[in-house]
């Protein structure tokens, strides 16, 4: 009896060896096959094409616009300024009167010189007659010579005093005609720096109003040395450079111009030479003195393979893609960067034309590894439709709420909505566990204890045998009878 007793305590205890061995060694070998199944696993990943293009030559540069022309609008004369003919920010023509000086001094001045030159010219006609008269006579040896000579001096003399007088009129007349003050240039005009009614001279440093003229409008910037010899056999080959102006952020182009000339030298403190484009800006898009990013097209290149920026990757073995065949594996192609425009980069290398290349999830892969290609903005999507939800309040939460309280919470915003509800519910968890550490209130000595939420229900006391069967738990809010038996545990 005692050698049965002895073989089968080893029985028990080698099967309970081998069943500890053999739930230990089966979650050994549970992470390698997940390894190789997530190995075998397509990465998904964004994918763009090959494309042959025309590529662009631009040089990126920083510059200022500069109106073509700018005057200052003086008065030429003094007076009292009785009216202006003009608004400010309107556009002006070349010779458009702008303003109005009293004329009342410069009429009575330009009267005066008439007059004058009236006088003079009565004078001289009569000393003409005189010399004709004095000519008769000495042709009948009636008078003498000299007097014939001397009225002779004396038409000369009325004569240089009627250009004297004619000069004076010209004068006053042109003095008149500065009352009228006109635009010098076509452009658009400032704001006024003279009021109606004020005192106006010729000698003011601020003058009436100042016109630039902006259509067409210019721009300066600076261009690399080392790219001068490249933009200046471009010049004198005769070819017209493209010009675009870009706002500051470069998101909005706002005008395209031509390059009108190069400056005579280099700077030597930036290494850099002065160019000036021209714009029609015919939309009025471009203001003096304003910022802009220039991108000035030195030449196209035709027919480069370009791809993605995005795709292009960098490690030791230089820069490269990732190209992807047909049974959606992918192979890493090494390329040579080319020059860039927008998006996109010319490349030399092993890549055909219309080919897709990885442009996100690079970072994951490896020669040979099968890839999923989705749509670019799928993970944009995503993010954007978790966050959503997470703003929106839950829709339990939101009906058990009162209207006055649901609207308020509705109006909330989505960090104090959430602050909201995680406070509701510590108050409820809170609650919860007074209710359950607070001592039998209505129960009896012998009642149960109350469930907590989530809990199975108590069982019922035990029965007298052959009583039927009791039909769920009895009730925690009834008093227990004296003689019941105890709630089983």
């Amino acid at each position: 009896m005692a050698v049965l007793l002895l073989l089968l305590a080893l029985a028990a205890g080698g099967g309970a060896w081998w069943w500890r061995h053999r739930s230990g060694a089966a979650p050994a070998a549970d992470p390698a096959a997940a390894q190789r199944a997530a190995g075998n696993r397509p990465q998904p990943v964004s994918a763009g094409t090959v494309r042959r293009q025309d590529l662009r030559v631009t040089l990126a540069v920083i510059g200022n616009v500069a109106a073509l022309n700018t005057a200052v609008v003086r008065a030429k004369v003094d007076g009292e300024l009785r009216a202006i003919r003009f608004r400010e920010g309107d556009t002006v023509a070349a010779g458009q009167l702008l303003a109005e000086i009293d004329p009342r001094a410069f009429q009575a001045a330009l009267a005066q010189a008439q007059g004058t030159l009236a006088r003079d010219q009565a004078l001289l006609r009569n000393a003409r007659i005189d010399l004709q008269r004095y000519q008769d006579l000495l042709a009948k040896d009636s008078i003498a010579r000299q007097q014939v000579d001397t009225q002779a001096a004396l038409v000369r003399q009325y004569e240089g005093t009627v250009q004297s007088d004619q000069a004076q009129v010209d004068t006053a007349r042109l003095q008149l005609s500065y009352t009228r003050v006109t635009a010098p240039i076509s452009g658009r005009l400032g704001l006024r720096q003279a009021d109606l009614g004020n005192l106006v001279r010729a000698g003011d440093a601020n003058g009436l109003v100042t016109i630039t003229q902006t259509r067409p409008i210019q721009a300066v910037f600076a261009i690399p040395e080392a790219s001068l010899a490249q933009v200046n056999r471009r010049l004198q080959a005769g070819a017209t450079l493209p010009v675009e102006a870009w706002d500051r952020e470069q998101r909005t182009r706002l005008a395209i111009g031509r390059l009108l000339t190069l400056d005579n030298a280099i700077d030597t403190a930036t290494g850099t030479v002065r160019a000036k484009a021209v714009f029609p800006n015919a939309d009025g898009a471009l203001f003096p003195n304003q910022f802009v990013n220039i991108r000035l097209q030195v030449e196209v290149l035709p027919d480069v393979a370009t791809v993605p920026a995005t795709a292009v990757q960098r490690g030791a073995q230089g820069t490269y893609v990732y190209a992807i065949r047909d049974d959606s594996t992918v192979a890493l192609r090494k390329v040579r960067l080319g020059t860039a425009e927008g998006d996109r980069v010319g490349v030399e290398g092993d890549l055909a034309e219309g080919e897709r290349v990885v442009t996100d999830g690079a970072d994951r892969l490896r020669e040979g590894a099968r890839v999923a290609v989705i749509a670019p903005d799928a993970a944009a999507r995503a993010d954007r439709a978790v966050e959503a939800a997470a703003s929106r309040p839950r829709g339990g939460g939101m009906r058990n709420l009162p209207p006055e309280l649901a609207a308020r919470v509705q109006a909330m915003s989505p960090e104090e909505r959430r602050a909201f509800f995680q406070q509701r519910r510590q108050q409820r968890q809170q609650e919860e566990g007074a209710a359950a550490s607070a001592p039998g209130s209505a129960a009896g000595p012998g009642a149960a204890p109350p469930a907590s939420p989530g809990s199975a229900p108590a069982v019922a006391p035990a029965q007298a045998p052959g009583a039927a069967p009791s039909v769920g738990p009895a009730p925690a809010a009834l008093p227990a009878a004296p003689s019941a038996a105890p709630a089983a545990r």
